[in-house]
């Protein structure tokens, strides 16, 4: 009776064993698969994330119109202020080129490490829309992916946040900015004898007004609170003791780190 009963309870613990990995391994799969199963691409996704990011655009036009009378400072033709930003699309690198461009001899080497180094905090973000765009086909992937920076990654990811579901919001997004750098570059360039010091009209402040905007915007709650520090202290200390713009891409791994092993938890 005794061996009959520890059968009968060892068969229901297996069966029950059996049950709990078949519940996680769906499970698993379902978040492996929930978010790029449910993604569209379509023309209101972008058109959406081409409104939502017309005040961000606003502020970028300011910094590009800052950008364009740096270039002009910095002996650029305008053919050249529209060829940086419209082939590099990529406002913090091109001001750090902007400040070797006039040095002599002229620095390439120097450009493209610094500029690799800035930038490489996009594979941080291109990482981040992995589980997103996981099943979208490559030429929609790669097109909305040229037009990715900060700003247009940070309202995206909101977006996904909230419930947002159409991978086409990247590509708006990144379009509309798009648009408003190349243009007020172009701008800068062609009337930057009129603005010497771009300072004294708040030009040089757009930046930071933009990234305080869109820092507030991503705020969760508390769980963000130790990500934040972290990252803000290695960037700070990183800034203080390496040279050039290591404490960008030290601070956003830092932050990530800290960020998915809390969420671990």
């Amino acid at each position: 009776m005794v061996t009959f009963q520890k059968r009968r309870r060892s068969r229901f613990e297996q069966e029950t064993m059996s049950r709990f990995m078949k519940v996680q391994k769906a499970n698993r799969s379902e978040n492996n698969s929930t978010a790029s199963e449910k993604m569209t691409f379509t023309l209101s996704g972008a058109l959406l994330g081409a409104k939502c990011t017309i005040p961000i655009a606003i502020s970028a036009f300011a910094i590009g119109i800052v950008f364009g009378v740096l270039a002009r400072q910095a002996k650029l033709s305008v053919v050249d202020a529209l060829l940086m930003s419209g082939l590099v699309y990529a406002g913090a690198s091109q001001f750090v080129a902007l400040s070797l461009w006039t040095a002599v001899p002229f620095p390439v080497t120097t450009i493209i490490l610094t500029t690799f180094i800035v930038n490489m905090r996009h594979l941080l973000m291109g990482a981040s829309l992995r589980p997103w765009f996981a099943n979208l086909s490559p030429w929609k992937v790669y097109s909305s992916v040229f037009f990715m920076v900060d700003e247009s990654w940070a309202m995206t990811m909101s977006d996904f946040a909230k419930g947002g579901r159409d991978a086409g919001f990247l590509l708006g997004s990144g379009f509309i900015l798009y648009l408003a750098w190349v243009s007020s570059s172009v701008i800068g360039r062609t009337v930057g004898a009129w603005i010497q010091n771009p300072a004294q009209w708040g030009l040089d402040f757009a930046f930071t007004a933009v990234f305080t905007a869109l820092l507030v915007g991503m705020w969760k709650g508390k769980s963000n609170l130790l990500p934040w520090v972290v990252a803000a202290v290695v960037a700070v200390a990183a800034a203080h003791w390496l040279p050039g713009k290591w404490y960008i891409l030290l601070g956003g791994v830092a932050g990530s780190a800290v960020g998915a092993f809390t969420d671990a938890k």
